[in-house]
């Protein structure tokens, strides 16, 4: 195997990864987007701050609607994919949580997937709540702790191979966790002082060519991301079996895995 991977600073994590994350865990993270934006009500002419855009799914999807759409992200990998996702989008580099905006320039900011990568979570919280207008809405959705079968194969894959996952630690800038249950949720937004806080469970199924899953681990386990080491080619052969193995229970006739997927939304008023 090769050596262990130096903790690459929070903000840079997937800046050498970004076309691969958007083939692997961009598009699992796709799901909830709809109903995010249903959430804090993006229509037409909505002025819209979509913060950890990564390859701009949402900042795409909230420009469908017809909305006024500023996308930020602190990688400039991230940020060259969005602009090409989202072409009629306001694209910038800029990090959470002091965002390069006036007080009250927005009707709703959203963060789909950013608690957890963006620093303290509740100066996170606190800043969406800083630059939406009074009456304003902020939307983030997280990952739960009770994670559906579909979110557990690469793990369970991992183990089976006897090879550790990454701590999710690892990942995280200080103090960046977030509650993964509902009403851990709503607490969190009540403190960054939003009302009518809310949060449910969304689920969805990631849909996805099982050669062309099996293809994306395997770059992503050689990256060294979901390991504390980068898998040697026979390793990642071993985990990239168990994996489909594992999987089984989700391919349809045709060759598309249905894997199961479920996350938290929360969203509040100003």
């Amino acid at each position: 195997m090769a050596g262990t991977r130096q903790q690459e600073p929070a903000a840079n994590l997937w800046e050498e990864h970004a076309a691969l994350y958007v083939r692997t865990l961009g598009a699992a993270c796709a799901g909830p987007v709809p109903s995010l934006l249903d959430a804090v009500q993006v229509g037409p002419g909505t002025r819209v701050l979509d913060v950890g855009t990564g390859p701009g799914t949402v900042a795409a999807a909230a420009a469908e609607r017809g909305a006024a759409v500023t996308a930020v992200d602190a990688s400039a990998a991230m940020v060259a994919l969005a602009r090409d996702a989202a072409p009629r989008a306001h694209t910038l580099i800029a990090a959470l949580p002091g965002l390069p905006f006036r007080d009250a320039c927005f009707d709703a900011a959203v963060g789909n997937f950013v608690l957890g990568h963006a620093g303290p979570t509740g100066a996170v919280v606190a800043e969406l709540r800083r630059v939406v207008r009074p009456g304003g809405r902020v939307g983030l959705t997280g990952w739960t702790d009770a994670p559906a079968a579909g979110q557990t194969l690469l793990g369970r894959a991992l183990r089976a191979a006897g090879v550790a996952m990454t701590a999710t630690a690892r990942l995280r800038p200080p103090g960046a966790a977030h509650p993964g249950d509902t009403v851990g949720m709503v607490r969190l937004l009540d403190a960054a002082g939003l009302r009518r806080a809310v949060c449910r469970t969304v689920v969805w199924d990631l849909r996805i060519d099982a050669a062309a899953w099996s293809e994306g681990l395997a770059r992503l386990l050689a990256t060294g991301l979901p390991a504390p080491d980068a898998a040697d080619p026979a390793e990642v052969s071993r985990i990239v079996r168990h994996a489909a193995e594992l999987s089984r229970p989700f391919l349809s006739a045709g060759g598309e895995l249905r894997l199961p997927h479920v996350a938290l939304l929360a969203h509040g008023w100003r």
